[in-house]
């Protein structure tokens, strides 16, 4: 990088760490401070924190459509819409009513502890933040030049410092600077491209047929596993803290709405961005389309301006989850196993858990090198455990507590066992993907769970 724009990544640096501690006056003592800033979030901070929260896997985003074009929106744009906001009419609201503080509260309450402490466990998986350390690290070598372990280990320390303090205040605080930073980061890239490549009308035509295929030459199977792993928004503990951070109902549901067009607005200049990527660039980009692209286009500072949105667009998503893992390790996990009767005092442990899922996420990053990978893994093995429990405590059915334990880990044990005879056994069951066994055991035996409650139900009237 030119002086320059080292300069420019340099001063972001010290600037997100500086108002990440500004103003950290939250007592850690307790729970609905530290973890949800007072249950004060207006509309503005929701919006800025729900949007850049959700788009740390940046590279991977930007490999997907070099490689396979459009199919990037099918999978990664259009369920997720879909999904936020059916969260946003039925769900949000009801959220922020409960006055829960974390999704393992939630399960806590209608499924016993239990329940609470499995869920912790699964969703301290479906939460890490490697794929996105792995994504900062695989950036800054790129572009600096820093060695991948190294790399990995300061974008962890920059990235979670400030929580140590500040905790989602200063996510908060943080998440607004860097809304403006991504967003104008890629416009910038597309302006220049533009004026040095042609029009995005000229760019397709000069795209292989693939690239213009929502399939991107998959299987149709392939690309309904994503459609159905979307459903995570729904347990989605981002989500969740966001609804139940908010400051009314009503804001928590206008937010995600108003997030889901932002969202289309930054899937389109990132799909923009990779189309233009794949017509300028070499085949060997793949996982650096974005940084590679903005290279050949864009001079020293606006080089720099760019890298800097790429930064902030990955850690505003380390530092969410980052501190999310770290809470539901601490207070829902270590805390309710010690029968912690102070679990909304638990700063020391939510401390502990930042350090301990720090370490683990840069191992995984480092064992796992690859972003899409790493959200398929997750999504196909946890989602099927988590999701229809947790939509049927929304409903007037009430599962006895062994039962939510079964809803929950049977069908995450069927994925695994699938995912394990997939990756041994050639032609294994035709290779369908292991999400789909371990939803249909979720739906199987919530069918069962009510029917045999129905029957009971009749049985007493008959008596």
């Amino acid at each position: 990088m030119h002086v320059l724009d080292l300069s420019i990544v340099l001063i972001y640096f010290v600037i997100v760490v500086a108002i990440g501690f500004y103003r950290s006056k939250f007592s850690t003592e307790n729970s609905d401070n530290y973890i949800l800033a007072g249950r004060k979030l207006s509309l503005p901070g929701f919006v800025a924190t729900l949007v850049t929260t959700w788009y740390g896997g940046i590279l991977g985003i930007g490999e997907n459509t070099f490689n396979f074009g459009i199919q990037t929106w099918f999978i990664f744009g259009l369920p997720y819409y879909f999904f936020a906001i059916l969260f946003a009419i039925f769900v949000a609201p009801r959220i922020r009513k409960l006055n829960f503080i974390s999704i393992p509260d939630h399960f806590h309450n209608q499924y016993g502890k239990i329940s609470g402490v499995i869920s912790g466990v699964f969703l301290l998986f479906l939460a890490s933040p490697a794929p996105y350390i792995l994504s900062i690290g695989i950036l800054l070598e790129y572009t600096i030049g820093i060695p991948f372990l190294w790399a990995l280990i300061v974008a962890t320390i920059f990235s979670l410092i400030y929580i140590w303090k500040g905790g989602f205040g200063a996510i908060v605080r943080t998440d607004i600077l860097q809304f403006i930073l991504m967003f104008g980061g890629f416009i910038l890239l597309i302006i220049f491209a533009w004026i040095k490549i042609g029009s995005p009308i000229e760019v397709i035509k000069q795209l292989p047929a693939e690239h213009l295929s929502p399939t991107g030459g998959n299987s149709i199977q392939y690309i309904f596993v994503w459609f159905f792993i979307a459903m995570w928004t729904f347990i989605d503990p981002g989500f969740y803290q966001r609804c139940a951070a908010a400051k009314s109902p009503k804001t928590a549901q206008k937010g995600i709405l108003i997030s889901v067009i932002f969202w289309f607005i930054f899937d389109s200049l990132t799909l923009t961005s990779g189309l233009y990527a794949r017509v300028l660039l070499t085949d060997g980009h793949g996982l650096f389309a974005f940084p590679a692209l903005g290279q050949a286009l864009l001079p020293p500072i606006f080089y720099g301006l760019f890298i800097t949105g790429l930064l902030a667009t990955i850690m505003s998503t380390i530092d969410s989850l980052g501190f999310i893992s770290a809470f539901t390790f601490g207070r829902d996990i270590v805390g309710r196993i010690k029968n912690n009767n102070q679990i909304d005092n638990s700063a020391s442990l939510i401390r502990l858990g930042l350090i301990i899922m720090a370490i683990i996420a840069i191992i995984l990053a480092y064992v796992f090198p690859s972003v899409v990978k790493l959200w398929y893994i997750m999504g196909s093995i946890l989602v099927p455990g988590l999701l229809i429990p947790f939509l049927v405590s929304f409903t007037k059915l009430n599962l006895k507590n062994w039962q939510g334990q079964i809803l929950l880990v049977i069908p995450v044990l069927i994925s695994i066992l699938w995912f394990i005879l997939n990756s041994a056994i050639s032609n294994f069951s035709l290779k369908i993907e292991p999400f789909y066994p371990g939803m249909f055991t979720s739906i199987l035996l919530s069918f069962l769970f009510i029917f045999t409650q129905n029957r009971k139900f009749e049985k007493g009237n008959i008596l």
